[in-house]
């Protein structure tokens, strides 16, 4: 990811309110300890596992649980608002985007940002206290989970495969198959693995 420039949550908060980003040129965008870092496009086969992991989500969530998909959460003391494929988050927030302790599980969906998401994106979402990060890997097939954050680093990573299933830490009745992920990935057309 490239660096644009390099700012707190509160200035680009400031920029965002003052149109200081053209909607002509629809550059993704995302605040990364203070840098402002152009996001990766989105190729098919991320935007079918993000269609996917949307619908397991909702169908899958008790109430307690809003959906939020490509939406920026926000850690101010890390200057940071990065904008996760998915982020399961409290209902309780409202003009401001949702901390860490309202963070019940954040997805990011790999495709060609695979180094990035087990990097950068690990290191801050440990930091800012995110208890359950799951990277969908679409090159390896895989789901690799990340928990027990501690300091800049998860002291815990599991691989799932096709044939398993990884369960959400703080909603236990909820997991999510893998081989239904990444059949659909495969054939978005088959809806019959939801």
């Amino acid at each position: 990811m490239s660096t644009i420039a390099r700012i707190s949550l509160e200035e680009y908060d400031r920029m965002i309110a003052g149109g200081a980003f053209d909607v002509r040129r629809p550059d993704r965008i995302e605040l990364i300890r203070g840098e402002l870092r152009k996001m990766a496009p989105i190729g098919p086969e991320h935007a079918n596992a993000v269609d996917f992991l949307t619908e397991w989500s909702v169908r899958s969530t008790p109430k307690k649980v809003r959906v939020r998909i490509q939406n920026p959460v926000g850690f101010p003391e890390l200057k940071s608002a990065p904008e996760p494929d998915v982020a399961w988050v409290t209902r309780r927030f409202s003009h401001r985007r949702p901390q860490a302790a309202e963070i019940f599980l954040i997805i990011e969906v790999a495709q060609t940002t695979l180094a990035y998401d087990r990097g950068e994106k690990a290191k801050l979402y440990a930091k800012a206290g995110i208890r359950d990060y799951w990277i969908v890997n679409i090159p390896d097939r895989c789901v690799e989970v990340l928990r027990d954050p501690r300091r800049f680093r998860y002291q815990s990573l599991k691989t799932y495969v096709t044939g398993e299933a990884v369960q959400s830490l703080v909603i236990p009745e909820v997991s999510l198959d893998v081989a239904a992920l990444f059949e659909s990935i495969e054939d978005p057309d088959d809806s019959s693995s939801l």
